[in-house]
């Protein structure tokens, strides 16, 4: 790409009686579709990738890898590529770029980023969705719990909805997922998760013990009580996400969507 004007540059260089470096460039880099890199590609400003929620290490080690390689090493730190920078690595042919791959290596860098890093990060992400994290759960703790299961920071914050709303359940999902043989059984975890020791490990065992009493299997009391309590039955482990909400904010979501949880079952 650079063949027409490179022999200007090399004049340049002579008439100001320079001598001209040796020349060498990456290849250039295409979109998917093996098309140059556009707008029409995606995100092309480094501003952009940091509001969709793209760590700067990630990003670094991505672009770094675009053209250039060592082995099979996919994921590095800035100095393991200045260690191991050599121009004669440098691929003769187009990179492509590969956003499927940027977010893979993201959610790589999530899984092992600072909790309270990512606390910082993901509060202006909250702010904007309209969430004021005062008064809910300490975010480091749900950076912790929730960094696992996504690929970037915007979907960090909206993993985060279930402790700040409480959303109702769909209908038809409950009507679906809450029988009317697990009602007792949820009518005994609500009496009982006002007393039970607030923490995970006690609260996975007041679910299987009110499973074996009910001969249920789990999952027919943890479906419905996510669905009561979050609106949703795809939360992380529920034993550490109740642990997380808080016995006061359990009671009361509990209290607020259960006549309705009931009234969906008797209609069923």
């Amino acid at each position: 790409d650079h063949l027409n004007n490179t022999p200007r540059q090399i004049n340049i260089y002579r008439a100001l009686g320079a001598e001209p470096p040796v020349f060498a460039h990456v290849p250039m880099i295409l979109g998917h579709d093996g098309e140059r890199l556009s707008k029409r590609h995606g995100a092309v400003s480094v501003l952009q990738y940091q509001e969709d929620g793209y760590l700067p290490e990630a990003l670094l080690n991505y672009l770094a890898r675009l053209g250039w390689g060592h082995g099979d090493d996919e994921k590095f730190s800035i100095a393991q590529f200045i260690e191991w920078f050599d121009v004669a690595h440098v691929s003769h042919s187009p990179a492509r770029f590969d956003q499927e791959k940027l977010t893979w290596l993201n959610q790589q860098y999530l899984k092992e980023a600072d909790n309270d890093r990512l606390a910082g990060l993901v509060l202006p992400f909250l702010h904007k969705q309209g969430i004021e994290p005062d008064g809910g759960p300490d975010l480091a703790q749900l950076m912790a719990l929730l960094k696992d299961r996504v690929s970037t920071v915007e979907e960090l914050a909206d993993a985060c909805h279930i402790f700040f709303r409480q959303a109702e359940a769909p209908i038809e999902e409950l009507k679906a997922k809450l029988g009317a043989e697990a009602v007792p059984a949820m009518e005994h975890l609500k009496a009982a998760l006002a007393s039970v020791d607030w923490n995970a490990a006690s609260l996975n065992q007041l679910l299987k013990d009110t499973a074996k009493a009910f001969n249920l299997k789990l999952g027919l009391i943890g479906i419905p009580l996510r669905l009561v309590l979050f609106g949703t039955a795809q939360t992380p482990s529920l034993d550490q996400t109740l642990a997380l909400l808080g016995r006061a904010e359990t009671l009361r979501r509990f209290e607020a969507a259960w006549p309705h949880a009931l009234a969906v079952v008797q209609v069923n």
